[in-house]
C-alpha cells in the first residue's frame, strides 16, 4: 500500500528529527536546535483557538524561535486563523513517494556511490555549500537508522545526500549535487543508492520532500516513478 500524507509526516519526524518535541494542549511544539522549519515548526493535534496560538508564540519566542506553524491536510481553521494573524505562507512542500523496486531496477555502476555514516569531510564541505551546515548535520544525527550518501562523477565528488528509514519508508533528505556536476545524471544515481540502501534495511517504498516551487527536482522525481500524494506548507509570523 502506498503511504498516505499522515504516515510520510510520521517518517519525516523520525529521519529528520528536532532536538525535542512536546504537546501543549491542541499543539505539538518542537525545539528544532536552529536545524530549519521542518524541525522547528508547531503541529495541530485537533481544533486549534486563539489562546492557544499565543500561548505557542510564548514557547517559541522563549527558545528564540520565530513562531512558526506547519499547515497540513485538515488544518484549514488554522491556516486561516494565522493569516489573519498577519502570518505569511511559505514554502508549499510537496510529499513524494515510488515503490522502491522502481529504482533498484538499474545496478549502480561501481565506484558511483557510497553509503557513509559519519560523514566525512568532502560531504560536510559539499553540503555546507548548499546551505546545510552544522545544525542539520546534527538533525542527521538524532535519526536512528541512517546513512549518508557520497556521489562521484568524472572521478570527483559529485553529489551528497541523507536518508533514514522509518516504518518501511526511506525517505531522503538534503540531496545536494555540486554545481559542475549537474544535468549529468548524478542526483538520480543518489536517489537509486538511497533506494538500495533502504531496501536492505526492509523499505517498501522510497519518499522525499521537494519545495513546490522547484520544478528541476520534480521533475527528476517525476521521471524516476516518483508520485505526489499530498502537500504542507508553512506559516510564519511576520516579526
Amino acid at each position: 500500500m502506498t503511504p498516505d500524507t499522515e504516515k510520510l509526516i510520521e517518517v519525516c519526524e523520525a529521519t529528520w528529527p528536532p532536538a525535542r518535541a512536546w504537546n501543549e494542549g491542541p499543539l505539538t511544539l518542537r525545539d528544532g536546535a536552529e536545524g530549519g522549519k521542518r524541525v522547528s515548526a508547531a503541529t495541530a493535534l485537533g481544533a486549534v483557538s486563539e489562546n492557544d496560538i499565543e500561548q505557542a508564540e510564548v514557547a517559541m519566542r522563549a527558545m528564540g524561535q520565530r513562531p512558526l506553524f506547519m499547515i497540513r491536510t485538515g488544518d484549514d481553521a488554522l491556516d486561516a486563523m494565522l493569516d489573519l494573524r498577519g502570518y505569511a505562507r511559505v514554502d508549499e512542500v510537496q510529499m513524494l513517494v515510488a515503490p522502491i523496486d522502481l529504482l533498484t531496477d538499474i545496478p549502480i555502476p561501481r565506484v558511483t556511490c557510497f553509503t557513509i555514516w559519519e560523514p566525512l569531510a568532502i560531504m560536510k564541505e559539499i553540503w555546507a555549500a548548499g546551505g546545510v551546515g552544522a545544525q542539520r548535520l546534527e538533525v542527521m544525527g538524532r535519526a536512528k537508522l541512517k546513512t549518508g550518501i557520497l556521489a562521484r562523477w568524472n572521478e570527483k565528488p559529485g553529489g551528497v545526500a541523507f536518508a533514514g528509514v522509518h516504518g518501511g519508508v526511506t525517505m531522503v533528505h538534503a540531496v545536494e549535487v555540486l554545481p559542475h556536476q549537474r544535468k549529468q545524471g548524478v542526483a538520480q544515481w543518489i536517489m537509486r543508492a538511497a533506494a538500495f540502501w533502504g531496501a536492505k534495511h526492509g523499505a517498501s517504498h522510497i519518499a522525499v520532500l521537494c519545495v513546490t516551487e522547484n520544478k528541476s527536482a520534480t521533475a527528476l522525481y517525476t521521471k524516476l516513478g516518483f508520485t505526489a500524494v499530498g502537500t504542507y506548507h508553512y506559516r510564519q509570523s511576520p516579526d
